[in-house]
């Protein structure tokens, strides 16, 4: 059964869009070889949505989310973050974009080994306008009694709650995650699941993650399914799953 932490979904509101993309393709070449990453892909994200983008290995998932966040430019097509066209951006200005707008987890947590978790995080509230505290971040997802440890000190769950925290803190419109639960077992993965879905309920960040985990999938409002570079089709979830009530 859901547990009562997540709500029903609702109708979410579709006027309210944070990214909207169209027949995006990606090609890569290597000399004469040519591999086509996106292949017309169209995706919307809506304000204050939890959408996770399922697929296997190379279906096109981490392509789509690295466009999004302003990391890697379309072959062709469109993508909007509200009314700013992205693909119409310099380099300076995508820069801008990413220090202001998005945060981004990804399945390796690249911690400074040398800073504990409250400096972790508070490297990104240095250069943000209006930062959380640290304190307040790791608060957030769990790590409250844990500001003063090392990363050799914190398990895997901990470290990528850190990372999460660490993404957070500079309040992002979006969250992007990149398979944040890959390298972790199951219930420390639903460790790191809750620590998002607290982040997507209290914040309001418009939080999309990529998995090929068909289990998480049951936490999101809606699923977006890739295949060969496309996205074949999207469900909305009736009913939400609470993380710890998910099989894996």
């Amino acid at each position: 059964m859901p547990s009562s932490r997540v709500a029903e979904p609702g109708i979410l509101d579709r006027k309210r869009v944070v990214f909207s993309g169209r027949n995006l393709t990606k090609i890569y070449r290597n000399g004469e070889l040519e591999v086509r990453a996106l292949n017309g892909a169209d995706l919307d994200l809506y304000v204050g949505e939890m959408l996770v983008l399922l697929g296997p290995s190379g279906s096109g998932k981490s392509t789509l989310l690295n466009i999004l966040g302003g990391l890697d430019r379309p072959t062709s097509g469109t993508v909007f973050f509200k009314d700013r066209d992205l693909t119409r951006l310099d380099e300076n200005a995508l820069t801008a974009y990413r220090r202001e707008h998005v945060g981004f987890v990804f399945q390796f947590y690249n911690l400074i080994p040398s800073l504990t978790a409250r400096e972790n995080v508070g490297l990104v509230t240095e250069i943000a306008s209006n930062p959380m505290k640290p304190e307040e971040a790791l608060a957030l997802v769990g790590l409250g009694e844990r500001l003063n440890h090392f990363p050799s000190q914190l398990s895997g769950g901990e470290q990528q709650r850190v990372a999460i925290a660490r993404a957070i803190a500079k309040r992002p419109e979006v969250l992007l995650c990149d398979e944040p639960t890959g390298a972790l077992d199951s219930k420390t993965g639903v460790l790191v699941l809750e620590a998002l879905v607290a982040v997507n309920q209290e914040l309001g960040t418009s939080t999309a993650v990529i998995t090929h985990n068909q289990a998480i999938k049951d936490i999101a409002h809606r699923v977006a399914y890739f295949t060969d570079g496309k996205i074949t089709h999207v469900e909305e979830n009736s009913r939400r799953l609470d993380p710890a009530d998910i099989s894996w």
